[in-house]
């Protein structure tokens, strides 16, 4: 691969930020003041968002917004995906840098100016920093404390804050524009995990991911258990995606909630009422409840009930999606085609 852009003699690079939403009328102001408030350059900047088709006041939101400033714009995406929608935002893109943001989340002035930075400093493809989780509600108080811990992170390097150096995926993202033309554009179809089946797209093409410190975003939470078990549903599906289609998985942590629940499904249902099926429920049991008590000692005691009851709805949720995910997938269209590559174009500084 040739070195980054960002890396480049001359002038700062050109950066697009790429923002997907759909129906975020309570996070889409707060994001957009995120990023048009960055202490880049503005001439060097722009701000672009895909809705998919928004139905509670999201795109007012954009139409006002856009009226006002230039470097702002807004496009539609028909198909939904946040990976379509940043497909459409990379191809309409002016930027040599694209820096997604997430709606939900919160951005420092620096957070841009920094993504740059760490890509010229380590010639990385895509960089990033850690997932800050923060919260507003108790459950999101509950899922922030759950998420602390390895049982509810996995084995996600990109979760856990200090971490430094090159990994094989990271949260949301800074991209070299070049990397779409090399391994090409998001997978359209996919409806989760579109980052991490990019990213390692992007190492098995011999390129470079690296997460930061000095990158810093604040995220916020599913604030319900409902809300939790479809995302963690969503996700599981995903990343089974990503299986099929690889053939691969970065890591082995993203199947082992699959693994665990089909083990206990298979225990209930062939030996239910075995002394084994129920030690192994109490000590899953136990453990989770050890860890609940061991975070929550430093956050609040009122959480543990939540917190206990989180970690089970994590591998559940994850596990049964997986499963969900390698049903669908094998008989689905258009899973296996790999992403159309962006076209080249000349360097701008």
């Amino acid at each position: 691969m040739v070195a980054p852009i960002a890396s480049q003699p001359g002038s700062l690079p050109h950066v697009t930020i790429a923002i997907p939403c759909l129906n975020e009328i309570a996070y889409i102001e707060q994001c957009l003041d995120d990023a048009l408030g960055q202490d880049y350059p503005a001439d060097r900047i722009e701000v672009i968002v895909a809705d998919g088709g928004s139905a509670d006041g999201t795109r007012g939101v954009l139409e006002r917004q856009a009226g006002q400033v230039q470097r702002l714009s807004w496009l539609e995406n028909p198909d939904r995906y946040q990976s379509a929608g940043l497909n459409a935002i990379i191809r309409a893109a002016n930027g040599d840098v694209i820096v997604r943001f997430d709606v939900h989340c919160r951005y420092p002035k620096d957070y841009v100016r920094h993504c740059v930075e760490v890509m010229a400093r380590t010639g990385a493809m895509n960089v990033g920093g850690a997932q800050r989780t923060v919260a507003r509600t108790r459950f999101q108080r509950a899922l922030r404390t759950a998420l602390k811990s390895p049982l509810g992170i996995g084995g996600a390097r990109y979760k856990r804050q200090g971490h430094e150096g090159y990994v094989d995926t990271v949260f949301l993202g800074a991209f070299d524009r070049h990397v779409f033309e090399v391994v090409g554009l998001y997978d359209p179809h996919a409806a989760t995990n579109e980052d991490a089946e990019l990213n390692q797209r992007i190492v098995e093409s011999g390129g470079r991911i690296y997460l930061s410190g000095e990158i810093v975003a604040e995220y916020f939470p599913r604030d319900s258990l409902l809300a939790l078990i479809r995302q963690y549903f969503r996700y599981g599906a995903g990343r089974a995606r990503t299986l099929l289609k690889r053939r691969r998985l970065p890591r082995l942590s993203p199947a082992v909630p699959f693994l665990a629940t089909l083990f206990g499904l298979l225990l209930l249902l062939f030996e239910p009422k075995a002394p084994l099926t129920w030690i192994l429920f109490s000590i899953y049991a136990a453990v989770t409840l050890a860890e609940a008590i061991r975070h929550c000692a430093r956050e609040s005691w009122a959480l543990i009930p939540i917190v206990w009851i989180i970690f089970p709805t994590l591998h559940l949720s994850h596990g049964l999606g997986f499963a969900y995910g390698l049903a669908r997938y094998l008989w689905a269209p258009n899973w296996s085609l790999e992403p159309e590559r962006l076209a080249p174009r000349e360097i701008r500084h």
